[in-house]
């Protein structure tokens, strides 16, 4: 058990525990986003329709929301390591068994459903345990963490098109497998912490019968996911928040490369706006986890601010002519994506409080999931009606900007609710009756 103290230890072995989370980000998220290496191949292959063999990726995303929900219940159930664990062994037999490429159906089985499931497995309960590890210090270790997904990304597009060009499509699935398995690795490293009821009945002798309640009563030993969440107002607001924001964030990187080229960008140099990317957002989650953790501004406000100024950016992306003002303007969106992802973990936790949140993640995750479905296809059908890419980005600015509004609702019934606390919990003003005394006349 780490530590005997109820509070999170908010360092020590906790950046062991944030180093373990970046790696698995970048082993699950990272290799996610660059899979589509393998597209063209897998394609050639099988000799199938574009539309079908994107069904491959399209499993692996589904499971991965979808399994959101059972990993955070597993969490609760078992422990954050355990889980891990199971992830890392789920990814290494997708891609060990995707490596006999049999059919495209297989391709679905495995790459899809036990990649994706693996990947769950593993993402969930890794960012989930960060959160219960630090406090004070939460949005900059959450930050870290996630950044591991762009460094990772970063290295594995020139790295994974060597390993295709060295050993083929098939020898790769089975090499970036073998790497996976280091995901276990990692949940070896997670070491849980101790309830605070347990270690008090570990360190304080004689506690008697009220101890054993106070451990019955511990958030922490719920066995199952708290479906009352979506009872609470806040929670909800901040789940519509997420669809909307996942309708908008998968546009920008589908659209930016035909943008570009529509825009008569040489081939080579549309790729580096791939690693522009990459870079600012590596950056500014960084930098904004760092900020949040001043505690300089509300985290939920910080988030409105985010959310806005990524809007505006997509306002302006569409209107680059050249690559020096596209490059630019995918900058600015990087940038502040990465300062949206290193916090709003961060907000989930401070909206729903640490003894709900493995069953809100998993939550959020699975509402989350039909904004991701649909952002896409909604785009891609503006984009067909306006027959321009800049459509597409319009929509995404929009979207954004509808969340901000539930954010700023949510803010709003939050401070409601601390002003009537803070109303009932001043104490009341003793008043003494009201006596008359009457003196006596003066004769």
């Amino acid at each position: 058990m780490q530590g005997k103290d109820s509070n999170p230890p908010d360092g020590g072995y906790g950046w062991v525990v944030v180093v373990s989370a970046f790696v698995v980000m970048g082993l699950t998220a990272a290799v996610l986003k660059t899979f589509g290496l393998f597209f063209v191949e897998i394609q050639q292959h099988f000799d199938e329709l574009a539309s079908t063999t994107s069904w491959i990726t399209s499993i692996t995303i589904a499971i991965f929301h979808l399994g959101a929900p059972v990993a955070s219940s597993l969490c609760v159930r078992y422990s954050h390591r355990a889980v891990v664990i199971t992830g890392g062994l789920l990814a290494f037999s997708g891609m060990a068994l995707g490596f006999l490429g049999l059919s495209m159906v297989w391709m679905y089985a495995t790459i899809g459903f036990l990649q994706g499931l693996g990947i769950s497995f593993s993402w969930t309960p890794a960012i989930s345990i960060v959160s219960h590890y630090f406090s004070k210090k939460r949005a900059l270790a959450n930050a870290i963490a996630s950044a591991g997904e762009c460094a990772f990304a970063f290295t594995f597009g020139p790295f994974f098109q060597w390993l295709i060009s060295q050993y083929g499509w098939k020898g790769a699935l089975l090499i970036i497998g073998g790497i996976q398995l280091n995901i276990c690795v990692c949940g070896v490293l997670m070491r849980p912490l101790a309830s605070s009821s347990r270690s008090e009945m570990e360190t304080t002798p004689g506690s008697g019968a009220s101890r054993v309640n106070k451990e019955d009563k511990c958030p922490i030993t719920h066995k199952t996911l708290n479906w009352r969440l979506v009872r609470q107002p806040e929670f909800v607001l901040y789940a519509i928040f997420g669809i909307l924001a996942a309708m908008s964030f998968f546009v920008p990187p589908l659209f930016l490369v035909p943008l570009s080229y529509s825009l008569g960008v040489d081939e080579s140099w549309t790729a580096s706006l791939l690693s522009i990317l990459a870079t600012v957002d590596f950056a500014g989650r960084l930098l904004c986890g760092w900020y949040a953790n001043l505690h300089v501004t509300k985290t939920v406000h910080l988030l409105t601010m985010t959310i806005i100024l990524i809007s505006t950016s997509l306002m302006l992306l569409p209107l680059a002519n050249n690559y020096l003002s596209l490059a630019i303007f995918t900058g600015f969106y990087g940038f502040f994506f990465g300062t949206t992802v290193a916090v709003h973990i961060t907000v989930l936790a401070d909206v729903v409080g640490m003894a709900d949140f493995d069953s809100a993640l998993g939550l959020f995750m699975l509402i989350r999931s039909t904004g991701g479905f649909l952002g896409a296809p909604l785009a891609g059908l503006i984009v067909d009606m306006a027959g321009d890419y800049k459509a597409g980005f319009y929509m995404a600015a929009v979207t954004l900007v509808l969340s901000a509004g539930f954010l700023i609702t949510l803010d709003q019934i939050q401070q409601r609710k601390k002003r009537r606390s803070q109303t009932n919990s001043k104490p009341e003003k003793i008043t003494l009756p009201y006596t008359s005394v009457q003196l006596p006349k003066l004769q």
